[in-house]
């Protein structure tokens, strides 16, 4: 991480506003806090070689930071980009930039695009002749799932890098190193608690650590006070987002529909993007709902298209009916358990072969036996190379009586 001369060289004119997450971003791969973890996930980050990346996390996770570190690693240069900011036609005038760099000074360019989900189908196709012949190494950064945001053929030419909240360990060694090096003395006490009440953003827990530092009182009530006027705030855009969108799904799942309601409110109040909720409400319906009650999916889904075809103000009526239904109603993960074990068992065994009379073209298939040809339209019939076991219902709502009919008929 830099030092403290670096950091506040009052000759420097910038400094006096930069913020302090962004004065105190590691200026090294041993200074990113986190990294060797990462590293177990995605072993081609210690090479001298990189892909095009794509960075996805929560906000404060460390995608810029990790961009700037990794492009210092292979000794290359950083041309930073905010799709916010700029479209197709700045994007292209940085792209010459950093093209004439590259053939004049024989820089390793790297183009790093921040909140690459803000572009759109067309500016992201914009990239890819570029990123196709290596003109540069690409970079992006994006609190949104890229598999949904940005485009396939984008994808398929970049690897994803998938960073976690901080763990409250790490934030506290971010906040530390911080402290030592603002010389401010802030209690450990007091930095243990803004690690606890930053939900794994290093960039919250040092803006807590910056706001305290404005104070001549450096006590645990200024610190409460800091944290509770953080959690008054709502930013569509990061920071609370998370945090709200998280209580808001846990109490769904813990059915108290009453706490659902409030940070319901809390997020449209906010400015929150209602189709985002209903989106989330969908995943919800599914993955903790379930076929406890399969009708939770059919309503779910009917909000989303409240939402996107009449839009809010009417549209709170129909978040707030499927917030309160989903709730209330019985609970289920199973079918959410089995995808993910059957994936688990895809991903660990060779591929997975076809029975031969079950495949569409092959001398075995006038052996497979048409269930509706038997007394109850089942037959006892061998559907997978070896006997497997993913979906386990449960005794929730219909799920009990699929449950009971697939003991039934399997026992």
């Amino acid at each position: 991480m830099k030092n403290q001369q670096d950091l506040f060289d009052s000759t420097q004119e910038t400094n006096a506003l930069e913020p302090l997450a962004s004065k105190l971003r590691p200026d090294s791969i041993e200074s990113f806090v986190g990294f060797q973890e990462l590293l177990k996930n995605y072993p081609f980050l210690g090479s001298s070689f990189l892909p095009s990346l794509i960075f996805t996390g929560p906000p404060g996770s460390g995608k810029t930071s990790l961009a700037e570190v990794l492009a210092k690693k292979v000794e290359g240069k950083i041309f930073h980009f905010n799709a916010v900011l700029g479209g197709v036609k700045e994007l292209k005038e940085l792209i010459k930039v950093v093209e004439r760099e590259r053939k004049e000074f024989q820089v390793k360019p790297v183009l790093f695009i921040d909140e690459i989900h803000r572009f759109n189908k067309a500016q992201q196709d914009a990239l890819l002749p570029y990123v196709e012949k290596g003109s540069f190494i690409f970079f992006g950064a994006t609190t949104e799932n890229p598999k949904v945001s940005v485009n396939r053929a984008l994808l398929s030419r970049v690897r994803i890098v998938r960073l976690q909240p901080h763990s409250e360990n790490h934030v506290l060694k971010i906040i530390r190193h911080a402290n030592d090096a603002l010389k401010l003395n802030v209690s450990d006490e007091i930095l243990v608690f803004f690690s606890k009440h930053a939900d794994g953003d290093a960039r919250r827990a040092l803006n807590f650590l910056e706001a305290l530092s404005g104070h001549n009182d450096f006590s645990i009530e200024t610190a409460s006070k800091i944290i509770s006027e953080d959690n008054k705030l709502y930013d569509k855009s990061g920071d609370r987002h998370y945090d709200v969108i998280s209580a808001f799904i846990k109490s769904l799942r813990g059915s108290d529909p009453d706490s659902a309601i409030l940070w319901l409110a809390v997020m449209l109040d906010g400015g929150e993007d209602p189709r985002f909720i209903a989106r989330r409400l969908v995943i919800f319906a599914s993955e903790d709902v379930g076929n406890a009650d399969p009708s939770a999916l059919t309503l779910a889904v009917s909000t989303l298209q409240v939402v996107s075809q009449i839009g809010m103000p009417e549209a709170r009526i129909s978040l707030a009916q499927a917030t309160t239904y989903l709730a209330s109603t019985v609970k289920s993960n199973a079918s959410y358990k089995a995808i993910d074990a059957a994936l688990a068992y895809v991903r660990e065994n060779p591929t997975i072969q076809v029975p031969t009379h079950l495949r569409n073209h092959h001398p075995d298939k006038k052996n497979y036996r048409y269930p509706h040809a038997f007394e109850g339209h089942f037959v006892k019939e061998k559907y997978s190379p070896e006997k497997v076991s993913f979906y386990k219902p449960t005794s929730q709502g219909t799920e009990g009586k699929i449950h009971e009919r697939l003991k039934k008929l399997w026992d």
